[in-house]
């Protein structure tokens, strides 16, 4: 499988210089294409394949807010290529992804969610019926090129550690999809390494969200290894301090968090212990350990991981995937 890439690898930052649990971020959002994030490590992949065929479009399927689809579009765009968007008219109110996916020059193409696969289908035999010659991607970049992106962002991970003599024994990050958290299991599973990887869901529950993860990587390793059930941490909103964490689309944020976000930056800069009401700073006495909080944001809503359990001598990075809101 090609692993062509056009940019090199992400940065990774370290996010405080306290004595425990050391927290650093992969910055996906700076990759230079589209705005960064997740969705842009695939669509290259898929366009580096795209680029070595015989293709002259390509149809995908999103929302109206849909990063994949803006990301598509673009790509597409740059090569004047055609881009075919089928999309369900009960999510396609006007965003600024859809519009750029408009200014774009997409075909946009909003039916019944239940009647997509059938849509899809059709426009794919009516592109090759007009001679054409189209390239599908999944909704999302699923598959094994998009897990494989994030094998890629995997070795990276590893290419640091090495340099820089640190292992990390967490990565956090937001699972939507499925294939960013299957590509990073398979990997750990591929280079053997002892860590854990917790995937904090964003949309699927369980135990529908984790065993679409798990069969993408058992789709992409070609093997039911025993190691893909045990590596497979996926948490939603059922199990999280926080309940309810994961809002109904992209762009809407839990006041909470928001004030915890201006909580973590103060408190990251200040000796005093701080309380947020009304959008105000306060000094209060309730302290705050700062450092058992990592902020993430996948490109489509915020999340805040939170985990009491980590010892003085851990370390944990988060993947920082960028975002595109209105």
């Amino acid at each position: 499988m090609s692993t062509g890439r056009s940019f090199y690898p992400t940065s990774i930052i370290k996010l405080n210089d306290k004595d425990i649990n050391r927290l650093y971020i992969k910055r996906e959002d700076m990759i230079p294409y589209s705005f960064g994030g997740n969705k842009a490590r695939k669509g290259l992949l898929f366009f580096d394949e795209i680029d070595k065929g015989d293709y002259d479009c390509v149809v995908t399927y999103g929302s109206s807010h849909s990063n994949h689809c803006r990301v598509i579009a673009n790509m597409a765009a740059q090569r004047n290529m055609p881009c075919f968007i089928i999309g369900p008219e009960e999510v396609s109110d006007i965003t600024y992804n859809s519009v750029m996916m408009d200014m774009l020059g997409a075909h946009i193409t909003t039916v019944p969610v239940e009647t997509v696969s059938k849509t899809i289908d059709d426009k794919i035999n009516e592109l090759k019926e007009q001679g054409k010659k189209p390239y599908f991607i999944a909704g999302g970049g699923h598959g094994n090129i998009g897990t494989q992106a994030y094998v890629d962002c995997y070795n990276e991970i590893k290419e640091y550690e090495r340099s820089n003599d640190v292992f990390f024994d967490y990565i956090f990050f937001a699972s939507g999809t499925g294939t960013t958290h299957a590509g990073l299991v398979c990997g750990q599973i591929l280079n053997e390494d002892e860590r854990k990887i917790i995937g904090i869901s964003i949309a699927r529950k369980n135990p529908r969200g984790r065993d679409v993860v798990i069969e993408s990587i058992k789709e992409y390793l070609g093997r039911n290894d025993t190691k893909i059930d045990e590596k497979t941490v996926f948490i939603d909103d059922r199990e999280n301090v926080r309940k309810d964490y994961a809002l109904k689309q992209y762009e809407p944020f839990n006041p909470l968090i928001k004030h915890l976000d201006i909580k973590l930056i103060i408190s990251s800069y200040s000796d005093e212990d701080v309380e947020i009401y009304n959008n105000n700073v306060i000094k209060t006495q309730d302290t705050v350990n700062v450092n058992n909080f990592v902020y993430a944001d996948a490109g489509s809503r915020e999340v805040l991981v939170h985990d009491n359990n980590l010892n003085d001598t851990d370390f944990s990075l988060a993947l920082y995937g960028g975002s595109w809101v209105s």
